[in-house]
């Protein structure tokens, strides 16, 4: 988790993981993956909630020590604490960075 103190935290159950796939279409393989993200109503509200207040955070106004220039806010979700034990961890952040506002560089638009 990022410096920034979260005032929601993840309630009910929530599973989010990643499955690899494939598929022969006309003796040509495809493979992809997918991101599952599955939970009760509880558990998909109160992440609902964090992905919010994550957009909602001013980063411009955080302290240096906080988050410090050109980070993004982020928060880790791990395994038996937020997610359930059968979850892979998750990284959920902003794609702007503070100040400079930039993407990272990996990142290609829709």
């Amino acid at each position: 988790m990022s410096g920034v103190k979260r005032t929601l935290k993840i309630e009910g159950d929530l599973d989010i993981f990643v499955v690899e796939n494939e598929d022969d279409l006309d003796g040509e393989l495809s493979s992809w993956k997918e991101v599952l993200i599955h939970g009760d109503p509880v558990g998909l509200k109160s992440f609902a909630n964090l992905l919010i207040e994550i957009a909602n955070t001013n980063q411009e106004i955080l302290s240096d020590d906080v988050l410090p220039n050109g980070e993004r806010e982020h928060v880790k979700l791990k395994p038996g604490f937020e997610l359930s034990k059968s979850s892979d961890e998750v990284i959920v952040g902003r794609l702007d960075a503070k100040k400079a506002g930039a993407y990272y560089q990996r990142f290609i638009s829709k």
